[in-house]
């Protein structure tokens, strides 16, 4: 009985000692350097580059997801960027875009500094079919292998109309199963698969390290989900205040190690909501 105590008193002493070097209680929750998503502020590019950017870092944004504004290039738009200490990690592309010409793609990536791109539409026509995802895969596959030969990451974003279901998971289990992890990541923008029926804290943990960014975004309680992978920026809420378990989402991503998480508003109130969900992730601690 003794030996038995001094086991399982050495097994509690090493989760402790392992918790203890990896966080601690009161440690932050929010483990990656604050990142905001270009389309938070689609309503404002337009009325000033450089004063866009002065709201970006007034909230205190250092990492940027996107890409130059129309009218400015990617040199122009990096050094703005750097004056205000905002490095641009993660930009986007087309669908269209990555499945003609990657090469292309890299080289724009290339021009932001940036290290990862992403592909947020996938076409199709009403509901996600196989076809669709087939199409998908292939252009993943392909693409993904020249912008790795340019030392870039493609990730697919997760936009929740890839959860029809297919055999017995969804269309995007199917996706996982059939892309290359070598040329293929994938970023999870929380809310859009809450919305389309997927589990954000139990996908985490079924695909591990093929997710290595994140969109952080909240749906308001009741809001009605399906699979278009479209709603109405009433239902785009503070984060916290919705449906979504973020303080979930950030535990199983730490052990991830993702690095890049970016807050993205598509509300009509991002102004207001903005600080208010970057409050909310600062009071999260473990």
């Amino acid at each position: 009985m003794k030996k038995i105590k001094l086991i399982v008193l050495l097994l509690l002493c090493f989760g402790m000692a392992e918790m203890s070097f990896a966080q601690k209680e009161g440690d932050p929750l929010m483990q990656a350097p604050l990142g905001v998503q270009a389309y938070s502020f689609r309503n404002h590019w337009a009325n000033g580059v450089e004063s866009t950017l002065d709201i970006i870092q007034e909230m205190g944004f250092t990492e940027l997801e996107g890409g130059a504004p129309k009218g400015v290039t990617a040199e122009e738009f990096t050094k703005l960027c750097e004056a205000r200490g905002i490095s641009i990690p993660s930009t986007g592309t087309s669908f269209e875009q990555l499945e003609s010409d990657p090469q292309a793609v890299a080289d724009r990536v290339k021009a932001l500094g940036s290290n990862y791109v992403m592909v947020a539409w996938l076409p199709h026509n009403g509901d996600f079919t196989k076809e669709n995802a087939d199409r998908a895969i292939k252009a993943f596959n392909e693409g993904g292998k020249v912008l790795a030969e340019n030392g870039i990451v493609f990730m697919y974003h997760v936009h929740g109309f890839e959860f029809q279901p297919y055999e017995k998971g969804t269309l995007f289990d199917y996706m996982m199963k059939n892309t290359d992890p070598k040329f293929v990541s994938f970023q999870m923008d929380v809310m859009w698969t809450h919305f389309g029926g997927g589990d954000p804290v139990a996908l985490l943990k079924k695909y591990g390290k093929r997710w290595v960014s994140l969109h952080l975004k909240d749906l308001r309680k009741g809001a009605p989900k399906n699979l278009s992978g479209g709603t109405g920026p009433e239902n785009d809420v503070i984060l916290g205040t919705g449906e979504l378990d973020i303080p979930g989402i950030l535990r199983e991503s730490n052990k991830l190690g993702i690095k890049h998480m970016f807050i993205e508003d598509e509300s009509d109130e991002e102004l207001e909501n903005l600080p208010k969900s970057i409050a909310y992730l600062k009071s999260l601690t473990y």
